[in-house]
């Protein structure tokens, strides 16, 4: 890595605190990088819009005369369309941040995710109200500007281009205006968007350890044991497995320990924790088949 390159790496860190209080080191996704992603998810959107389209001709509807039929099935019809339109191009990024990835398709790619915004330096939970308001503010920034500049169209350039090319030049900008590269959804929303590295964890995160596929656990966690923690938890302890150094890795094996009230040993913290880690994502993960979850280690499981 250049020098210039790790300079600006440096200037995008921040750091946040575990719910056991460790400190963690995060870097901020680059404006270019999320630029990106958006343009890939309105490519996957535009891409099912127009495969809905192509689909419905073939069965003989056409949107564009629906309005046009004497009975009301055909406005209905296209009410019908205009609310999938509405949902599918909210809804998209509602679904795919609320899951436990925290990005959607073209986050992914692209390798950043949507994470809660600590307020001052304690590390906040990523809430439905957050992603919901971060995603339904981008009706104002984007397409309400858009409806001006379609206004102007139909009656020329004029005052409604100008208002239209105004607003949408003042939400664009507004991640050029902070240091953190927050949109105005982000700022509502108490968000902000991260790198998402793809790493592997070490082994995998699996239980077996050496060669041998039929190796017995190192360690084994009770149901009341795997209680403790929630799905804020495991995201937190997957962060720190890929992300953190030696020093973070003991202290968050120590207050694991401490609160399950095992007798803490040293050496092997890397081992215990991604055992832990797999033993409680499977075990949160076999809950939400029985339609119970887990917010975080707060929370009593939910049905």
């Amino acid at each position: 890595m250049s020098a210039a390159r790790r300079d600006a790496e440096e200037k995008r860190r921040r750091q946040v605190v575990t719910p056991e209080g460790v400190p963690l080191d995060i870097v901020l996704a680059t404006r270019g990088s999320r630029l990106l992603a958006l343009i890939l998810d309105y490519t996957f959107i535009s891409l099912t819009i127009f495969l809905v389209t192509v689909a419905l001709i073939f069965l003989g509807i056409n949107l564009e005369k629906l309005d046009q039929l004497d009975s009301g099935g055909g406005e209905f019809l296209l009410v019908l369309f205009i609310v999938s339109l509405f949902l599918l191009l909210n809804g998209y990024f509602i679904f795919f941040e609320m899951g436990p990835r925290g990005a959607t398709l073209g986050k992914r790619m692209v390798g950043i995710r949507v994470a809660a915004r600590p307020q001052g330096q304690s590390g906040e939970r990523l809430t439905a109200e957050a992603i919901i308001a971060r995603n339904l503010l981008r009706q104002i920034e984007i397409f309400l500007p858009l409806s001006f500049f379609s206004a102007a169209g139909e009656g020329g350039a004029g005052s409604a281009w100008i208002v239209g090319s105004l607003w949408f030049a003042v939400f664009m900008l507004f991640p050029f205006f902070n240091r953190d590269a927050l949109r105005a959804g982000d700022v509502v929303a108490g968000t902000w968007v991260v790198e998402a590295p793809r790493r592997k964890l070490a082994d995998a995160l699996s239980l077996h350890q050496g060669t041998q596929a039929d190796a017995a656990p190192a360690y084994r966690f009770g149901n009341e044991e795997l209680s403790v923690y929630g799905e804020y938890e495991l995201q937190q302890l997957e962060r720190v497995l890929r992300d953190g150094d030696d020093k973070t890795l003991e202290a968050v094996h120590a207050a694991i320990v401490r609160k399950l009230g095992w007798q803490a040993g040293s050496g092997d913290e890397r081992e215990f924790l991604e055992a832990f880690y797999t033993a409680l994502r499977a075990k949160l993960e076999g809950d939400m088949r029985f339609g119970q979850r887990k917010a975080d280690k707060y929370a009593e499981a939910e049905r």
